[in-house]
């Protein structure tokens, strides 16, 4: 859950024009990643009505055969699950799941001591006072110099054009690096969230992330500057510090992280909003609206659809027998859309009664940078509606679609303007 991160913000060049072909990543993210284009949520609210908690007929993962697991579907045994930590581990997402290409210390994948250790020293790196900041000096000139490429042309493709990009060149932005190197950014991102797609590739992509930071970090460690680098260099809680490869772990977590859900979240909004006209209409009259638009929509298309964790000790959910070793697959997805909490759930509304949602997570795990996450989503709307006057969904294009089992995200958004 700790997938969005902050960062203090530089001044940052947009760059070169973006690759549109395989070169940038984009079909690993659109294909690999996301998974198939069925619509999950029919099959997700028929398993949540039939067996809120559903223990498999047989484990099929990679750690254990012989361990049992549990499908976890309602919106507050998720939620139990989430805030438990001294019951429910993460840290098998580390040894068996992404630890080899990510390193030994990834936030999502520890268990306290050692996280709240490691969550408190990364923290100080990430004040919320700053937000204010990194708004005006990175994220709303990124996405400004983004849609200045297309704003005179009348019509655009939004995915690929615009939100693809746009958390990329923020992050590098974040990270002080420079901004011509977020093409690289995402191919090293695409490469490291296909790893059990390709193994070898994530792994070589991390040992180049590894040897593309080295370098700097030693470089701000001596001479530190405005940026998140420097800041981890330099973050210091009751005389202790992070190492370098706290450091590297971390920022192999940033990568595809901060860009891989914020681009979705960010093209699910303008789905959502572009394919409800009356909708859109009222969020470009009152901008105050933005908010609760952002909210309604990483409810009601989670980007990320399920989260695991493991039983660290026998117990009960929902009076279902958990044994110790077990494996929970959390549909964050199903439970954002649970009926028992939001009234017709399968319905975008942004002007329905605000109730917190699941996706980012909530206890020891919630999202670090859910701030910043808002944050560029809300400017990316803005921008937006303020620099492309009645956009619209272009009536010559496929309709858009929504795609993903395990992410979701659309393919392209078609729109014109005038």
């Amino acid at each position: 859950m700790e997938s969005f991160v902050g960062a203090t913000a530089v001044q940052v060049s947009v760059g070169q024009e973006p690759c549109m072909g395989d070169d940038s990543g984009f079909e690993v993210f659109d294909d690999a990643v996301a998974g198939d284009a069925r619509d999950p949520y029919p099959e997700l609210a028929l398993a949540r009505d039939a067996h809120p908690v559903q223990r498999l007929e047989m484990s099929n993962m990679p750690h254990d055969q012989a361990q049992p697991v549990f499908v976890v579907y309602r919106y507050d045994d998720v939620l139990e699950v989430l805030r438990d930590g001294e019951t429910f581990s993460s840290a098998h997402i580390t040894e068996f799941i992404m630890g080899e290409v990510m390193g030994r210390y990834i936030l999502v994948g520890m268990d306290n001591p050692g996280h709240r250790r490691y969550r408190a020293l990364v923290s100080t790196a990430f004040r919320r006072n700053a937000l204010a900041r990194w708004e005006a000096e990175l994220i709303e000139p990124v996405a400004g110099e983004l849609i200045d490429r297309f704003a005179g042309r009348g019509r655009a493709e939004l995915v690929r054009e615009f939100t693809f990009p746009y958390p990329t060149k923020v992050t590098a932005g974040l990270l002080g690096l420079p901004g011509e190197d977020y093409q690289q950014f995402q191919r090293w991102s695409a490469a490291i969230l296909s790893v059990h797609g390709n193994r070898d590739r994530a792994v070589a992509a991390s040992a180049e992330v590894k040897d593309y930071l080295a370098g700097i970090l030693a470089q701000r460690r001596r001479e530190p500057r405005q940026d998140l680098i420097s800041d981890l260099a330099h973050a210091e809680l009751d005389g202790e510090h992070l190492t370098a490869e706290e450091i590297f772990s971390f920022l192999r977590l940033l990568l595809p992280a901060g860009v891989e859900t914020t681009y979705r979240s960010t093209g699910n909004l303008l789905f959502c909003l572009l394919a409800r006209p009356g909708q859109l209409a009222a969020v470009r009259a009152d901008r105050s609206l933005v908010p609760q638009a952002v909210e309604e929509a990483l409810r009601f298309e989670t980007p990320l659809l399920n989260a695991t964790r493991l039983a660290a000790r026998d117990t009960v959910l929902s009076g279902v027998p958990i044994p110790a070793g077990s494996t929970l697959i959390l549909m964050l997805g199903a439970a954002n859309r649970d009926q028992s909490r939001w009234p017709d759930p399968g319905r975008f509304d942004i002007f329905r009664d605000p109730k917190v949602h699941i996706s980012f997570g909530q206890g020891p795990h919630i999202c670090l940078g859910m701030h910043l996450a808002r944050a560029e989503i809300s400017a990316a709307v803005d921008t937006v509606l303020d620099r492309l006057p009645n956009i619209r969904l272009d009536p010559e294009a496929p309709p858009p679609r929504i795609i993903g089992i395990y992410h979701r995200g659309p393919t392209e958004i078609n729109v014109v303007w005038d």
